[in-house]
């Protein structure tokens, strides 16, 4: 069983790295002296509604050997399109960001597909325009969503440690997973990210599936940023870049591997989880904001290591020689 996991790091590295972090939250009153409290997992939540989506929307092109770095304009765009037209009807607002992002993730999806470029320079460029064109909607500031309602209602508590926010998302990863699992599509899009020449030559349509990913992962990034704008009852024209990098680390927490073929949307699920839980543990713990930082910079070392082909052959070299070294011994004899 332990060989069987350890050869599938999908499996192994999500389901390790969540049962850590829940071992880690769970003793946290040790340290503090104080008990958890509903509240504490609610909060956890939280992170993880803010997170989610930009994790599984960068982790699906992962998996097919991609990187859409657009992911943090388009979760931009989304929420100041859905604060400006989204007022007096909050849905409108929100169909109105799935729609741009859609047809932003179909636009780079052509040209990548189509062209058979490089995902990291188009979406890089796909990412300051949209960090461009949101300046200009904002004028350069903070958009205010007037609509107090659907700011209470995104957030407010569901079954105690639940939102509409946190439920939304994780609605979209199972959803996700029944699609993948449950169709070829999962089955295309790993071998689109593991051998794309032998994805064609076997008649997985590369370009249909490719155009169909970006406007998935457009879409998630525009739904993600239309629902934090809403619970923060406005739109930030730059969110920065650290979304970007949580949501690279959370993807690869779920086992995603780093030249593509691999991962799963329950992994990413367990990898977004993991990354709310150890940013609840820091708060919790009253340890400096810096923390986090150099948690996910330890986590991202520790799977790069384990992720890497040289240590893998090293690895299997040492087994060989302590396999064959008994022969060689009662050769001698």
């Amino acid at each position: 069983m332990i060989r069987r996991l350890a050869s599938r790091p999908e499996h192994l590295v999500p389901g390790a790295a969540l049962a850590l972090v829940l071992v880690a939250f769970f003793c946290t009153p040790m340290r503090t002296g104080v008990p958890l409290a509903t509240f504490d997992v609610y909060n956890a939540m939280q992170g993880f509604a803010q997170l989610g989506l930009l994790a599984l929307a960068i982790g699906l092109t992962m998996v097919a050997g991609e990187f859409d770095l657009s992911v943090v304009g388009t979760y931009a765009l989304g929420g100041m399109l859905a604060v400006k037209t989204g007022g007096t009807e909050p849905l409108l607002g929100v169909l109105v960001a799935v729609a741009a992002g859609a047809a932003i993730g179909a636009l780079q999806g052509g040209l990548i597909a189509g062209l058979r470029l490089s995902s990291l320079p188009v979406t890089l460029a796909t990412y300051i325009a949209l960090l461009g064109l949101t300046y200009s909607l904002s004028g350069g500031l903070s958009v205010t969503y007037p609509n107090s309602g659907a700011t209470l209602w995104v957030d407010q508590p569901v079954a105690t440690v639940f939102s509409p926010r946190s439920l939304i998302t994780l609605a979209a990863f199972l959803l996700i997973a029944l699609v993948l699992g449950g169709t070829r599509l999962g089955r295309e899009l790993r071998s689109v990210g593991g051998d794309r020449r032998a994805s064609r030559v076997s008649g997985v349509r590369v370009e249909r599936t490719l155009v169909g990913l970006f406007m998935a992962s457009g879409m998630l990034a525009a739904l993600g940023g239309a629902l934090l704008s809403y619970s923060y009852a406005s739109a930030n024209p730059d969110p920065g870049i650290q979304p970007l990098l949580i949501a690279a680390v959370a993807a690869l927490l779920g086992g995603v591997s780093l030249a593509g073929g691999r991962g799963t949307p329950l992994g990413l699920l367990a990898g977004a989880l993991s990354v709310a839980l150890l940013a609840q543990i820091v708060t919790l713990a009253l340890l400096p904001d810096y923390s986090t930082q150099l948690f996910y910079a330890a986590l991202l070392a520790v799977i790069v290591a384990v992720d890497s082909p040289g240590l893998r052959r090293a690895i299997d070299r040492g087994r060989a020689r302590r396999r064959s070294a008994p022969l060689a011994v009662s050769g001698g004899r």
